[in-house]
């Protein structure tokens, strides 16, 4: 892992290196994905059909395209009863710490015969991606599905793609089946975000589009924004972990390599006040190298991506992690705590020496899905507050707007807007 000595030059040559993972950063594909939506919008489940044989190499019909229950069923029956109880309970805490997260709608009623208030609804119909190329990502399941849920959406829709077989996941359809979500099309990539942003003969139109992605999905979910809501434009995943002196060395480096598997886009960086701990993370990255089934794509990422950034001391550090606003941050150091009060851009923040990212990943309840790319710094996780629809409510009585009318009117005319100004003095005619 490269160790470069952290100052403005470094700081911003590396930021430089990050934005170029951005999906914003791939014109080249933008052509493609218009040219899939455009053909799902004017030609539906058949051009669904011949993009799953295209990239999916699967022949799909109107009668397989759905998950049927039988197809569930045999891949509930083909885990093991303990993974099962395992996902159960990730799904439990991902449930319990959600519903800490729900609002409720407020009516503040005043003397003057004035009611306002704000009405909290849940959006009515929402699609869920699920991808299923490289990898199968149940914890993405529960990770969107669940909040949704929690916030009250009546109408969840899922699409994953199938492999040649014309089979899902087994570990994604047991997430689903523990979920309650039986609308599941096999379906991926832009195809699919254009189908849920569109509809189609099977799949009816969504609100809003949640879930991870390749580029081209990012790059679908980004040409739909205004016709549907969507969670975020995700870019590939991000560890980073501030570290002082204190901290383990062996369990930095195996954090950093956790994020670095994903692909060889995502990137793991060290920000240190110790040199002497940056060696040691480096050469215990070098070890686990030789055992991890994952070392080519780690390789690879860390080649691109992989920085062991040295600061002069802990302020600069800090700032450093504020500039970079990583989708995980961990923080280990004598006081994570009283760190933490002076980072302003995370995503998710892990604190101490048993506080590694594979908690938020799968297990310990807040959302994975994450802002990445630097957006940490004005976008934040998934919550039940991406699933619901907030509206004003105004209740004005004949004695409450007498009281104000004439200010009414005569902020209107100053807009010159003539018809808003007596919109109000009609009534006191």
């Amino acid at each position: 892992m490269r160790i470069v000595d952290l100052n403005d030059e470094t700081k911003q040559d590396l930021l430089g290196k990050l934005l170029k993972r951005s999906p914003s950063s791939y014109p080249e594909y933008e052509k493609t994905v218009s040219e899939i939506i455009e053909n799902v919008k004017a030609n539906g489940d058949k051009a669904l059909f011949e993009y799953a044989s295209k990239f999916d190499k699967c022949t799909l019909t109107e009668g397989t395209f759905k998950v049927t229950q039988a197809e569930i069923n045999e891949a509930v029956s083909e885990v093991d009863e303990e993974l099962i109880s395992v996902m159960r309970h990730s799904m439990e805490n991902i449930r319990a710490f959600h519903e800490l997260q729900k609002r409720n709608s407020f009516f503040n009623t005043k003397n003057d015969g004035s009611i306002l208030g704000q009405r909290i609804t849940p959006i009515s119909r929402v699609g869920v991606y699920v991808p299923g190329g490289k990898a199968a990502y149940p914890s993405s399941t529960l990770m969107n599905i669940v909040p949704a849920q929690v916030a009250g959406v009546e109408n969840i829709t899922m699409t994953t793609p199938c492999n040649a077989e014309g089979k899902v996941s087994k570990y994604t359809l047991l997430a689903a089946h523990l979920t309650g979500v039986k609308e599941i099309y096999k379906t991926g990539g832009a195809q699919a975000i254009a189908a849920l942003a569109f509809g189609t003969e099977s799949i009816k139109k969504v609100d809003k589009i949640v879930g991870p992605g390749n580029i081209f999905v990012a790059l679908a979910k980004k040409a739909v924004y205004g016709h549907v809501s969507i969670d975020s434009v995700a870019g590939p995943s991000e560890i980073l972990v501030l570290a002082d002196e204190s901290a383990n060395p062996r369990f930095v480096a195996a954090d950093l390599l956790s994020q670095a598997e994903h692909d060889e886009m995502a990137s793991a960086i060290l920000v240190t006040t110790s040199r002497k701990l940056a060696e040691a993370v480096s050469a215990e990255i070098d070890g686990f190298l030789k055992v991890l089934s994952r070392s080519e794509i780690i390789s690879r990422s860390l080649d691109n991506y992989g920085y062991a950034l040295v600061a002069p001391d802990m302020e600069t550090a800090i700032d450093a992690v504020n500039d970079i606003a990583s989708e995980h941050l961990e923080i280990v150091t004598s006081d994570p705590w009283n760190t933490m009060t002076k980072v302003k851009n995370a995503g998710a923040i892990f604190l101490g020496n048993y506080s590694s990212e594979p908690l938020g990943d799968y297990f310990a309840g807040p959302n994975h899905v994450l802002p990445t790319n630097g957006t940490a710094k004005f976008f934040s996780p998934l919550s039940v507050d991406d699933f619901i629809k907030k509206s004003s409510v105004i209740a004005y009585s004949k004695e409450a707007l007498e009281k104000v009318h004439e200010e009414v009117e005569a902020f209107a005319k100053s807009e010159g807007l003539t018809a808003h100004a007596n919109s109000i003095a009609v009534r006191f005619e």
